[in-house]
């Protein structure tokens, strides 16, 4: 299988996956507090493989990286990394990577009746109104977030 190499856009550089490693990472056997904290545990005997986890359909799942700020009020900021699936179909209020008029961006969706809106989740940007007229993809859908601190 040939494996595509990376897409750089001014708001997102998209990268393939690739399911062939296993990498199982200890995971806490409870629910964690965020109230009043549990009682330690001695020993953490589970794992978890984060491939099995976060990408469901491999073929159609892609990694991207976020540049920007358009979408910060959600959570998704600069540098994030997006898990990103192909193969949903696209629903109101989904976090979706588009493709529109040559550039992809990154907002949530709002479908009218001849009409898609591109919806960003911070006020210093306005919402981009998709009609006919425009050169217009939804690129895939956003699955998961994963951050640093």
């Amino acid at each position: 299988m040939k494996l595509l190499s990376k897409i750089t856009t001014r708001t997102l550089d998209i990268f393939p996956v690739s399911v062939d490693t296993v990498l199982e990472i200890p995971v806490v056997s409870t629910a964690i507090s965020a109230g009043f904290p549990s009682p330690a545990l001695d020993f953490i005997d589970l794992s978890i493989d984060m491939n099995k986890h976060l990408i469901k359909r491999p073929s159609s799942t892609f990694y991207g990286r976020v540049k920007g700020q358009s979408m910060k009020d959600v959570g998704i900021t600069d540098g994030d990394l997006l898990v990103i699936d192909k193969s949903i179909t696209p629903k109101n209020d989904q976090i979706a990577v588009c493709y529109v008029d040559g550039e992809f961006t990154i907002k949530k969706i709002k479908f009218e009746q001849d009409v898609c809106w591109l919806i960003p989740a911070n006020d210093a940007y306005q919402p981009i109104r998709v009609t006919s007229q425009n050169d217009f993809l939804i690129w895939g859908i956003v699955t998961h977030v994963i951050k640093a601190f």
